[in-house]
Formats: structure tokens, C-alpha cells, sequence
């Protein structure tokens, strides 16, 4: 882009926010070396909350809430999220002005034996806060037990040597970003989240010229994939109340998509699975937002509610 200029970052300040933003900074750097940043942390109310389910203090948007108040009082340029954490619908004025390359998108079990889940201890204690995992993991294993475990994944690690659990959940990506050991971590059959494993960059819609100087560092594909996810989390409100996974991957010259929501126990939970063309990916989304209506996906709404 030849002169230098200089942009203002904002990110949470935990270790793997800050590794994931830093990372792809230095690719946006390599496309246009005459880049600055100038990095600004930033303390969601996520990160103040911890000792409390997410589903209790207001769901997900709690990590971003303060960041994109930043964007929209022009106090940072743009922001680096894991996707996964913005809520599916965004602050009238915001935009996602670029998708990198997504990463793995599964998430692992990890416990100081390697276990498998098959191998976990009957009646074993496992650490998460997320219901998503929680409701498909008891699915799988009924007679596991669940206890909340917030915190980065360096506190979560050392509860789980510490054997405050026997298990912890991880998303794979982070361990990965954080260039953790993985040889402890046994992959889960669990649908990720919408967008696990994705980051997204945001911005503000009017700023088309920065949009522009991102457009190297946009990942189509990932960009496609991530996109149908989040509209089949808006289309069901999605939110840390509403047990909802939802992953859409690239076969071919096809797109599948499967989705699972749930009541917040498990007591009624709904599964779909379907495909369609590549370049069809909105309408593969409707279709199984309407099929999962008529199977009764209101009603699962009005007892997360």
C-alpha cells in the first residue's frame, strides 16, 4: 500500500486472544509491510465474570460487548474475535470485514491419563461452561458429571493437574494458536459451535477503505462456511442459553451442513443433517431452519427462554 499507516487493534488480554490477534497482525503485515499497530486491550465483562455459567450472566456477547463499543466510539480501528464468541446478530453500524483461514473447528477432551471419552471413569467429573458440550457430551455418556470451569486455558489446565477434574473441554484451535502439547487431548464426536475455529475481524461498515486493505487476508471458503453457520444461529437466536451447534464444511463442489439443538438439560433435543450445491449455501440454511420448525424447534426456544 506504499506509505505507512497506522491502525489501532483491539483485543481481549488473555494469552490465546492476544496469540490468535498477534499471529494474524504479522500476516496482514507480510501483505503490506509498511503497516503499524498500535495494540488496545481491552477488559470484557466475560473476562471480570468467573465464577458463573455464561447461559447465567447474559450469554456470549458478554467477551465482545465493550470491544464493540470501542469500534463504535471510534476508539479502536478494528477488532480481532474468535468467532464463535460474537452473537449472531451484530450492532447496527459493525461488519465483519474479513475471515482468515479457518483452523480445526473440533473440540478435544483432556485429561492427565489421555483418556477417550469411552475411557473416561464411570461417573467422572468433567470441567466446562458451555451447554452446547455439556448436553452432548451427557447424550454420549450419562453418567458423567459436569462443574463449571471458566478462566484461559493455562487456569483451566492447572485445575485439571491440580484434579479438580478429571476432564477438561477444549476447543482444539486454542490449544493449537497457543502451541499447547496435544498428546493429553482426545477429539470429542461433538458439532462445534458456529464458527469455532474461525476468527473474524471487525469493523465498522462505513470504513470501506480498510475493508479494502483486508481483502488479501479474506478467506473465501472459510468466509462461505462461516457465513451459513451464523445464519442458521440467527435464525434460531442464537445464544450461551440455547444448546446450538451448527458446522458446515466444503465437500466437493457440495456443501453439507448439520445442526443439533437442545433444551438447556437435554431433555428434548433436535438433529439435522443435509447438503447442497457450493454456491447454494444460503438456501441449504433455510431449508434446515424450516425443517427443524416443523420438527418443533419452537417449542425447544420457549424452555431456553
Amino acid at each position: 500500500m506504499g506509505k505507512t499507516r497506522k491502525f489501532r487493534v483491539g483485543t481481549r488480554g488473555s494469552a490465546l486472544a492476544l496469540a490468535q490477534s498477534r499471529a494474524w497482525v504479522q500476516e496482514w503485515q507480510r501483505v503490506d509491510p509498511g503497516l503499524e499497530v498500535e495494540w488496545v486491550t481491552i477488559v470484557t465483562s466475560g473476562d471480570r465474570i468467573q465464577d458463573r455459567f455464561l447461559s447465567e450472566v447474559g450469554g456470549k456477547g458478554l467477551f465482545v460487548k465493550e470491544i464493540e463499543s470501542a469500534l463504535l466510539n471510534g476508539e479502536i480501528d478494528l477488532a480481532v474475535h474468535s468467532m464463535k464468541d460474537l452473537p449472531a446478530q451484530m450492532p447496527e453500524g459493525l461488519d465483519l470485514l474479513c475471515i482468515p483461514r479457518r483452523e480445526e473447528p473440533w473440540d478435544v477432551l483432556v485429561t492427565a491419563q489421555a483418556w477417550s471419552l469411552e475411557e473416561l471413569p464411570q461417573g467422572a467429573v468433567v470441567g466446562t461452561s458451555s451447554l452446547r458440550r455439556r448436553v452432548q457430551l451427557g447424550l454420549k455418556r450419562p453418567d458423567l458429571r459436569f462443574e463449571l470451569l471458566r478462566g484461559n486455558i493455562d487456569t483451566r489446565l492447572k485445575k485439571l493437574a491440580a484434579g479438580e477434574f478429571q476432564g477438561i473441554v477444549l476447543a482444539q484451535a486454542g490449544m493449537k494458536r497457543l502451541g499447547l502439547d496435544q498428546s493429553s487431548a482426545r477429539p470429542l464426536p461433538l458439532i462445534p459451535a458456529p464458527g469455532q475455529g474461525t476468527l473474524a475481524i471487525q469493523g465498522r461498515m462505513a470504513d470501506q477503505s480498510l475493508r479494502k486493505a483486508l481483502r488479501p487476508l479474506m478467506h473465501e471458503e472459510s468466509a462461505r462456511l462461516a457465513g451459513l453457520e451464523r445464519r442458521v444461529a440467527r435464525a434460531f437466536e442464537g445464544h450461551c442459553q440455547l444448546p446450538l451447534a451448527c458446522f458446515a464444511q466444503k465437500k466437493g463442489e457440495a456443501i453439507e451442513l448439520e445442526v443439533f439443538l437442545s433444551t438447556p438439560k437435554g431433555e428434548r433435543h433436535l438433529h439435522w443433517q443435509g447438503g447442497g450445491p457450493w454456491n447454494s449455501s444460503e438456501a441449504l440454511g433455510d431449508r434446515a431452519v424450516q425443517e427443524l420448525n416443523g420438527r418443533g424447534a419452537g417449542e425447544i426456544l420457549s424452555a431456553c427462554r
